[in-house]
């Protein structure tokens, strides 16, 4: 490079020269030490709050992911404390019937995996996913510490008829003031979880730079672990925090874009339909698309045309008429809304699978307080603890997949994976058929058991030990490993740049839809099985309920939903890996 500055000014080699000495300045920007972006900095486009390029050997990785781990613990801890033991509060304090309290449940987790998806926007165009995290949890916090007060104090608690009463016998209700105050802490807490959910689970895989091959293998296995945590903060809470509430009482980032997600998605939609009839060339190279330069000017990614979902490619053909945002997109903004409408077949089989989630925290627990519970003459297992099963096969699991399943099985399939997203999810799938058989005749067991003792009133408690139950919890952990972990990854990684947050939010709002969709159905079931003078199915008295015939109909709709999701995932075709093709 010394020759080329000792050159004569005017000779062509001399501006060449300077010419690449001008492009090398302004790839190199070296730091306060002198290091170099291509070998310190993130290749990723990652920005620092205040815009600045992010030292890889100061920042990220597993260092940061920590405490991201461990705020998941601590707030897994105080959502499920509610969400476990939400139904017998409902039925014991409020004095609700196991549909009304049931549905009640649902409609509320519903409602916390739904909002997640206005806290994705928001973060995308508006705050970023570290403002939106920290609003939102500050709003937790308050619905949180309101929750503790409404059951802490007595103007605003349940009216109580003592300990030696029983809340069947029990007459006294609570007012309307204390009922409405009630699910309005349990709601603001809703609107916390819709900013924390697609965040910062987003935040953390983001530690990770996909341009650095160690760094991309150890994204790999984040989920596991961070699906881990989150069950680890379950088990405290369906073990400890349960036993308290049964016995004691009741009261102990990144820069956002400039456009909506939503809006570029629609202005694609728009734009296709609008040039409906127009040709789409053959070569991708005469679609629209946006310059190198204006790509890296604005730090985003540029993705290649693909085949799948041609219909869309209509939204790049250039056209003659006034051009708008609205009829003329890039090729980039087209293969982002087909991504993520690629997804969506993949979204709706999940909606049966997160109803049945569902049931683990209101029907299943309900049957455990007809059975006997005592370990000892001083000791009782409260229902709400079966859940803790879940977790725990559920975090065994979780280990045997990711340190012995994934490293044996990459083996023979040269997948850093082990196998599939979509292969991990049909697993999971699989078993949720086999998981509602066994729970089906576990509650046909139990029937009997109480028919033969001529046991049919409200209350009573059938001969049979709790742990009858124990297999369909069990199972549901070990489902819950190959599916919900699966399913979280797969949004995630398949959508594209800028839509990580709305990714994740399609994971919180298939638990979202499955909730509402539990209170449909069993609401439904429950009218239609009354008809033409029948008893039916699902009664306050689980003692003359057929639960068993519910959860029949239940493996019903899994396996349909099985044979769905096969044929879609048959169909799927995964986005292309990170590369050199990136702006």
């Amino acid at each position: 490079m010394e020759t080329c500055i000792y050159k004569k000014t005017g000779s062509n080699v001399h501006k060449k020269c300077i010419l690449y000495l001008l492009v090398l300045f302004c790839m190199m920007e070296l730091t306060e030490d002198g290091k170099r972006v291509g070998e310190d900095f993130t290749q990723d486009g990652t920005r620092t709050l205040k815009g600045k390029p992010v030292l890889r050997s100061n920042t990220g990785k597993w260092r940061a992911c920590y405490f991201m781990l461990g705020y998941e613990v601590c707030e897994r801890m105080a959502y499920y404390g509610i969400a476990t033991n939400l139904v017998l509060y409902l039925t014991r304090e409020l004095h609700q019937g196991t549909v009304k309290s049931s549905n009640n449940v649902t409609n509320w987790a519903g409602t916390v995996w739904l909002t997640p998806i206005f806290g994705a926007y928001i973060a995308d165009t508006y705050l970023g996913r570290y403002w939106t995290f920290m609003i939102s949890s500050i709003i937790y916090l308050m619905g949180m510490c309101l929750l503790t007060l409404v059951v802490s104090l007595p103007s605003l608690k349940p009216p109580s008829c003592g300990k030696h009463v029983t809340y069947l016998d029990c007459d006294k209700r609570a007012s309307s003031f204390q009922v409405g105050i009630f699910y309005c802490a349990l709601y603001i807490i809703a609107v916390g979880t819709g900013g924390t959910k697609p965040n910062i689970s987003t935040m953390g895989a983001d530690q990770f730079d996909d341009f650095e091959p160690n760094e991309k293998a150890q994204k790999l296995t984040f989920f596991n672990w961070w699906m881990f945590s989150i069950f680890f903060g379950t088990l405290f809470s369906n073990t400890f925090l349960v036993y308290i509430q049964d016995n004691v009482g009741w009261a102990l980032g990144h820069k956002p874009t400039t456009e909506s997600p939503f809006t570029n998605m629609a202005k694609v939609l728009v734009a296709a339909a609008r040039k409906r009839n127009v040709v789409v060339p053959v070569d991708p190279e005469e679609l629209y698309e946006l310059t190198l330069d204006e790509y890296c000017g604005s730090r985003k990614h540029r993705i290649d045309h693909s085949s799948s979902l041609r219909f869309l490619d209509k939204a790049a053909v250039k056209i003659r008429e006034p051009v708008s945002k609205w009829n003329l997109c890039p090729v980039t903004q087209v293969e982002q809304t087909k991504q993520m409408l690629k997804m969506v077949p993949i979204l709706f089989t999940t909606f049966i699978p997160s109803t049945l989630l569902a049931q683990t925290h209101t029907l299943f627990i309900k049957q455990g307080t007809t059975l006997v519970r005592s370990m000892g003459p001083h000791f009782e297992i409260p229902p709400a603890c079966l859940a803790a099963f879940i977790t725990i096969s559920m975090l065994i699991t979780i280990v045997i997949y990711d340190r012995y399943f994934v490293p044996l099985i990459k083996r023979y399939t040269n997948n850093p994976r082990g196998i599939t997203l979509l292969q991990r999810m049909g697993i999971g799938l699989a078993l949720h058929v086999i998981v509602m058989i066994i729970a089906s005749l576990v509650e046909r067991r139990r029937l009997h058991v109480a028919k033969d003792h001529g046991i049919f009133e409200k209350g009573k408690i059938v001969p049979l030990s709790i742990f009858i139950l124990l297999p369909q919890f069990i199972l549901m952990g070990v489902a819950d490993n190959f599916l919900e972990v699966g399913k979280l990854e797969f949004f995630y990684d398949q959508a594209p740049e800028g839509m990580k947050s709305l990714g994740t939010a399609y994971f919180t709002t298939s638990l979202g839809v499955g909730y509402f969709l539990s209170s449909f159905v069993l609401s439904t079931v429950a009218n239609v099985s009354q008809r033409n003078g029948h008893k039916g199915w699902i009664l306050d008295n689980l003692n003359e309920s057929r639960l068993d015939y519910y959860y029949l109909f239940f493996t019903g709709l899994c396996l349909l939903n099985f044979i769905f999701f096969l044929i879609a995932a048959k169909n799927f075709k995964y986005k292309a890996e990170k590369g050199v093709d990136h702006a």
